[in-house]
């Protein structure tokens, strides 16, 4: 059963037909090195707020909700108001080290930062991004058993696990095929489905650099959405340019999806611009992305449609 915390905090994250078309900006190392690059030199700690206030301010006005880190995104978003207060946030637990092979990564926590600060901040829902090989044991015991710990703790604050299961190759020196990659995405959703996750946040099911068939692509959203079961899941983007990013939105909110959590779709390309010039591509071309994608969004499944309704009862809220 769904509690009034969740569902309340799902409410604020999601459109007025209970969609989600959330703007993420919560990367880190590798958002920073490429601003690094772009500017030919290291960027200041206020130089890399700047980036994401921009975002923020050009893009959460079309979109429900922000997926955004505590120290460049949520303190400084809320405390100037870049972040309003009619606008869901969404918060990572982790830390990524994108200099090792995802077979080699442990999941690692963002130092001082937890559920219980993500529902004290105001937040409405905690990410949790775990790189996943079903076939990878025990590995895989051990992320189950964090997962199931994650999930009672937000259970807990009654805030909505948002988890990210990530596939792949259990050798560095080999990617996963096509047919691998489908299996692992539908087989990770079914697995964390079956365990009661609140929101699944899942690639898209196939690897369109492989396999470009959109009827290929319809079989698998159409096993994926029936692994899910009643478990709403949205759509990442996962670094697809925009044109390949629509296309695959369109086709999820067709066939099961509650929406989207997109990234650098949307945004990639002001990474190499200077800032009057980053500004402007947001306020346009980015807001245009947006708004696009919100259109489609409005048509998906809504996630109210999935979940128990909360009971209410007189005494609800009693221990």
């Amino acid at each position: 059963m769904t509690s009034i915390g969740i569902y309340r905090h799902l409410s604020h994250c999601s459109s007025p037909q209970s969609t989600f078309c959330v703007i993420a900006v919560d990367h880190r190392a590798n958002l920073r090195t490429s601003l690094d690059q772009a500017q030919g030199a290291p960027i200041t700690d206020e130089a890399f707020r700047a980036f994401k206030r921009d975002v923020a301010q050009a893009l959460l006005p079309h979109s429900t909700a922000i997926l955004t880190d505590p120290d460049f995104g949520i303190g400084a978003g809320i405390a100037e108001g870049v972040i309003p207060g009619d606008k869901g946030i969404l918060a990572p637990l982790e830390v990524t080290d994108y200099d090792l092979h995802p077979s080699m990564r442990d999941t690692e926590f963002i130092p001082n930062w937890s559920v219980e600060q993500i529902k004290a901040t105001g937040g409405d829902g905690v990410k949790l991004l775990l790189y996943f090989n079903p076939n990878d044991q025990p590995k895989a015991q051990a992320k189950i058993a964090l997962v199931e710990q994650i999930q009672a703790t937000c259970r807990h604050a009654q805030l909505p696990l948002f988890l990210e299961p990530i596939p792949y190759s259990v050798d560095p020196t080999r990617d996963l095929t096509d047919a691998d990659y489908t299996a692992m995405v539908i087989e990770s959703a079914r697995l964390f489905a079956t365990m009661g996750v609140d929101i699944l946040k899942v690639p898209f099911p196939v690897n369109e650099k492989l396999n470009s068939n959109e009827t290929a692509w319809q079989f698998a959203l159409e096993q994926l959405n029936r692994a899910c079961g009643q478990v709403p899941w949205a759509l990442l983007s996962a670094g697809a340019s925009f044109e390949i990013f629509l296309r695959q939105a369109e086709m999820a909110c067709q066939h099961g999806a509650s929406g989207v959590i997109v990234g650098r779709a949307v945004w990639a390309e002001a990474v190499k611009l200077p800032p009057q010039e980053r500004i402007s591509f947001l306020q346009t071309t980015g807001a245009q992305r947006m708004q696009q994608l919100a259109s489609v969004c409005a048509h998906a499944t809504s996630w109210r449609g999935k979940l128990d309704v909360p009971t209410f009862r007189t005494g609800w809220y009693h221990a």
